[in-house]
């Protein structure tokens, strides 16, 4: 009797975790995506693709999954696992800073008998954690089981910026982005990337990120994670410590840079040690404490603000400890002279007679390896007042107007005919109202390329189509 009991209660514990199980998987979906993708090399044009990713059925029945999944977008499906039929899916919300974006499906059928999976809490060291998706090697869900290895900040492949993340040890391959890591049938984090020829290393997009984003856009607007725009170096050199006068009971980082537009602009000065934020003391190597004995970036507490929010620091200021706050009010883009990776968008370029010019970003660094620590080290830089924007010279297309230049490629313009500019629209409008005879572009080392104007634009058409170039400019600058 008493071994007859156990078998029926095995029995019925075993029923209920498989219909637990079951409802999980009902709230996973396969997404497809049509992309059209801008070529930086040759702006002019694009390609399409075609990629499969994974996501997950949350409150209010949208789809959680990661911005690179629908990056670039042109058409998307959704497909419920356990059915054949697709849904046609729209992007409600996206970040690409965080790598994570909101789907939507207008059938109201699409999500009818879902149970929305929902958000758990940052998972420890050593927890045990389900990731649910559709990689590579079949078609239909795949989980597989591990534990979270490491929580600190690392770089996000897809915006190039870094953010906490979760590290596991789980299987994760293409496919699986976008899916859910569950721990305790709640989601605590977004499959995100894999180090490539490594054993089984793959990272997540925390869910205290997914909350930050989900709760910046219930206004209806992106505002995005905030950047300080300032420049800190560690304190860790003796000889630095006794300099600025600092006993071994302080620790922080020396404020050696403020970005001229920094809405922190008026709350520190170059010198201060920063020592706390909210509180929260910062280590001489630039980390702090979010749970105990674990450290990560100190900008861990800054992105735990919304935009628009006070945050307070503790500061020492010629050799006085003080308290000062300020206003978060901006982001990355604001603070550095290269813009972090686009998407979603066309690349900006100008034709003239032949010269291909651009602002540099991100995405041409990624698309070619010429001239790439020259545009990378340009990329590491702060915006000047005088100076947000870098313009290079993209490439020449071979002319008998341009023989001698075919080899310009990825190269910084400081001056146009000895006048620097600030940006690129800057450039473009001096291009386009330029009186003299030769336009005399140079870069910060003297080598000059010149050109005649009244040769550039009378070849400009026959150029144009040679190369079967529609438009000798983007769209964004003939509207």
């Amino acid at each position: 009797m008493k071994l007859l009991l156990t078998l029926l209660l095995s029995t019925l514990f075993l029923t209920a975790q498989t219909e637990k199980e079951d409802i999980t998987k009902q709230a996973i979906v396969k997404i497809y995506n049509v992309s059209k993708i801008p070529n930086y090399l040759s702006p002019w044009s694009t390609s399409m693709g075609s990629s499969t990713g994974s996501g997950t059925i949350i409150e209010g029945g949208y789809i959680l999954t990661n911005a690179h999944v629908v990056a670039n977008q042109a058409f998307l499906e959704v497909q419920r696992y356990g059915e054949r039929k697709r849904y046609i899916a729209k992007v409600f919300a996206v970040s690409h800073q965080a790598d994570l974006a909101l789907l939507k499906v207008e059938e109201e059928s699409f999500s009818s008998g879902v149970t929305p999976l929902t958000f758990g809490s940052l998972p420890e060291v050593e927890q045990k954690i389900v990731v649910y998706g559709y990689p590579m090697g079949g078609s239909t869900l795949s989980a597989t089981i591990g534990v979270v290895s490491r929580v600190e900040h690392h770089t996000y492949a897809h915006s190039g910026e870094t953010f906490l993340a979760v590290q596991v040890d789980a299987a994760v391959n293409p496919g699986n982005s976008g899916g859910p890591a569950l721990s305790n049938g709640k989601i605590v984090g977004v499959v995100m990337q894999v180090i490539s020829k490594s054993q089984n290393i793959g990272y997540l997009v925390p869910i205290n990120m997914v909350k930050h984003f989900i709760t910046d856009m219930k206004d209806g607007k992106y505002d995005g994670f905030a950047e300080l725009g300032i420049g800190t170096q560690k304190l860790e050199n003796p000889a630095m410590r006794r300099y600025y006068g600092l006993d071994n009971s302080v620790s922080g980082k020396l404020i050696d840079k403020i970005v001229y537009n920094s809405s922190m602009k008026s709350v520190f000065k170059v010198g201060d040690i920063l020592t706390a934020i909210d509180g929260h003391n910062i280590e001489n190597d630039g980390t702090i404490a979010f749970r105990k004995h674990e450290y990560t970036d100190y900008n861990y507490y800054v992105d735990a603000h919304q935009m628009g929010d006070r945050i307070n620091f503790d500061i020492i200021r010629d050799r006085k400890p003080m308290k000062v706050s300020g206003i978060l009010k901006n982001v990355a883009d604001d603070m550095f002279l290269v813009k972090t990776t686009r998407y979603d968008s066309m690349p900006t370029y100008y034709i003239y007679g032949g010269y291909v010019f651009s602002p540099l970003t991100r995405n041409l660094i990624r698309s070619t390896n010429r001239n790439r620590l020259r545009m990378s080290c340009l990329a590491s830089k702060w915006k000047e007042e005088d100076k947000d924007e870098v313009v290079i010279l993209l490439k020449v297309l071979a002319s008998d107007i341009s023989r001698g230049d075919n080899n310009f490629g990825m190269w910084a313009i400081d001056t146009i005919n000895g006048k620097p500019f600030k940006n690129f629209k800057e450039f473009y409008a001096m291009m386009e109202n330029m009186e003299e005879k030769f336009i005399v572009l140079e870069d910060k080392d003297g080598v000059k390329v010149i050109i005649d104007k009244e040769e550039a634009l009378g070849r400009q058409d026959e150029l144009l189509k040679k190369y079967n170039i529609e438009y000798n400019r983007s769209e964004d600058l003939r509207k």
